[in-house]
């Protein structure tokens, strides 16, 4: 028998116990303030405000002032599922001292502190529980079983991980847990994946030589051999990844499925959709329906913008009960594409978990505020589905914030932004975010600030140091500084085209025009957008090739009509022409 860990679920989220709830004191005296059912109800007054930072704080105030293991777990559950880790951490401290015992306690502990940047200590408890598990076992069938068990905790423990936003906090705790377990391939196996998410491909890769090197079970080497194929491509050699990995399956007379939905998605990596394609059909006819085959396969689809094939696809993997999150988001992107708003609005509202659920929510929402006209309805929805999942009420706070923005209703769009920031002070898209706020509403000199801000918090982000460049290159006379920033973002990420734009805009504004042009077309090259044919023709009409110019812009119109970027640099470059 093998013993694996039942690892409570990284996204638990349970509704508010109301029946922990305490009813209001007498009108004889109000119980103090240090009540913990004082507490317990202020906590429910402010969710009631959807004020959530101050009712996970009151709901911690509770759990410290009670002895009720249960407001404990409630004030965790709480203040996790709206992203308040600090104050998850010390009601999970709360939590573990009056139930020492408890597994999911332990583990709430343990992911809280790495979350809150404490590695050493998540450290300390990760490996606290799965000492636990592995002395679950006593006598002979401890023996025989601990091996096993130090494989199943590493790929169990690699599942949890491979969650956390933090990838690199996340790998050096597993770095330090798989230390004692130097010959075990499932450690080094486990220890890679993390790697490979981190971004640490040198390290995954000798960890996953090394994992095939200690002869893996059969299970377990295939799974290897397929991240290694992965990792191959990460470097850069993607010839080389798809060689490797249809080595793997030309050398089986059965091939796993696992291998050739690998193969298919190396494939689309390198732009080779219709190989890719072919693999997956014969996944299908080797399997008769496989629903992670037909996703691929629907996507792939839509890619190609073969939108009535990707739509029956997606039809059929609805139907089939599998990725449904996925195929009603889809679904809901090829009708809005065809401008059948009911229906994508209704599709969109559907999707209320997974990877697409925010921007699902969000862009249903638009389109009632926008293409029905009824933006304080497309309020109420974002309200709704906040209390409905409080996983996402922040995100749906910074969506309100999003469409009122889109709707020019600045002052309220930024109260919104602020009140954001103060959840989410360490976010970096919510602070770039407001900053964009802040450039609309023609508020510069705070924009560059909260710029500045950013990149002072984080140095190294290419997404901050460009959004900073590009501001001075456009809306100040600071080239040099501009000219700094994008220089130093575009060797952190040198072929990103929005990098390179900025590149060619500030080169421009510097005066260097030849210069620019050979940047702008190299970005237009990589990223069809308006924005940029809109640099162009300003550097063209610039060198004085105004015909050239011309010939752009026009192309660029025929594209996105409705583009203001577009209109106002022909506007501008060509006031003369209609």
């Amino acid at each position: 028998m093998t013993l694996r860990i039942q690892w409570p679920p990284a996204g638990l989220l349970l509704a508010v116990l109301l029946a922990l709830a305490p009813l209001r004191a007498g009108v004889a005296g109000e119980a103090p303030d240090d009540d913990a059912s004082t507490h317990l109800y202020k906590a429910e007054i402010a969710l009631h405000r959807t004020e959530y930072l101050e009712a996970a704080r009151e709901y911690r105030l509770a759990a410290e002032k009670s002895d009720n293991v249960e407001i404990a777990v409630q004030a965790t559950r709480i203040a996790s599922s709206y992203g308040f880790s600090t104050e998850a951490l010390k009601s999970a401290e709360r939590w573990i001292a009056l139930q020492p015992d408890s597994d999911e306690a332990l583990f709430h502990l343990a992911r809280l502190q790495l979350r809150t940047g404490d590695t050493r200590a998540a450290t300390r408890s990760f490996r606290k529980l799965l000492e636990k598990k592995e002395n679950a076992s006593t006598g002979d069938e401890a023996d025989e079983q601990e091996a096993d068990n130090v494989d199943q905790q590493m790929l169990s423990l690699t599942a949890v991980l491979g969650e956390e936003e933090d990838a690199a906090a996340a790998y050096k705790v597993m770095q330090a847990i798989a230390k004692p377990y130097k010959d075990s391939p499932a450690a080094n196996y486990a220890t890679a994946v993390i790697a490979v998410q981190a971004g640490e491909i040198k390290d995954a890769k000798k960890l996953a030589e090394r994992a095939l090197e200690l002869e893996p079970g059969e299970w377990l080497r295939m799974r290897t051999k397929l991240l290694y194929g992965r990792i191959l491509l990460l470097e850069g050699n993607e010839d080389e990844a798809i060689s490797y990995v249809a080595g793997i399956i030309g050398d089986d007379p059965q091939p796993d499925p696992a291998a050739r939905m690998e193969l298919a998605l190396l494939m689309m990596s390198a732009g080779r959709d219709d190989d890719a394609l072919s693999q997956v059909n014969q996944i299908q006819y080797e399997t008769g329906n496989n629903p992670d085959a037909l996703r691929l396969m629907a996507i792939i689809n839509f890619r190609q913008e073969n939108l009535d094939a990707a739509r029956d696809d997606f039809e059929d993997l609805l139907a089939s009960g599998q990725h449904t999150m996925d195929a009603l988001y889809y679904l809901a992107r090829i009708a809005d594409y065809h401008g059948d708003v009911d229906r994508a609005i209704g599709l969109y509202s559907k999707v209320t978990s997974g990877g697409h659920a925010v921007m699902s929510q969000r862009r249903a929402a638009a389109l009632i505020a926008i293409d029905r006209q009824a933006p304080e309805t497309a309020m109420s929805k974002l309200e709704e589905f906040a209390r409905n999942q409080p996983m996402y009420a922040v995100d749906m706070i910074q969506s309100k914030a999003q469409l009122l923005a889109a709707m020019e209703r600045y002052p309220e769009a930024l109260e919104y932004y602020d009140r954001v920031l103060a959840y989410r002070p360490d976010s970096e898209g919510v602070m770039l975010g407001r900053a964009e706020l802040l450039l609309r509403m023609d508020r510069v000199d705070d924009s560059v600030a909260q710029y500045r801000a950013a990149v002072k918090r984080w140095p190294e982000s290419a997404l901050s140091l460009n959004a900073l460049g590009y501001t001075l290159a456009d809306r100040t006379d600071r080239y040099r500084d501009a000219e700094k920033y994008i220089k130093k973002a575009i060797k952190l990420d040198p072929d990103n085209p929005a990098i390179i734009d900025s590149l060619g805009w500030v080169l421009h504004k510097l005066g260097r025009n030849e210069e620019a042009l050979v940047e702008l077309e190299r970005a237009y090259a990589l990223f069809d957008d308006p924005e940029v044919a809109a640099h162009i023709v300003e550097v063209l009409a610039a060198l004085d090739r105004e015909d050239e110019a011309m010939e752009v812009l026009v192309a660029a119109e025929e594209k996105t009509p409705k583009s203001k970027l577009l209109a106002d640099v022909r506007e501008r470059v060509f006031p003369a022409v209609e």
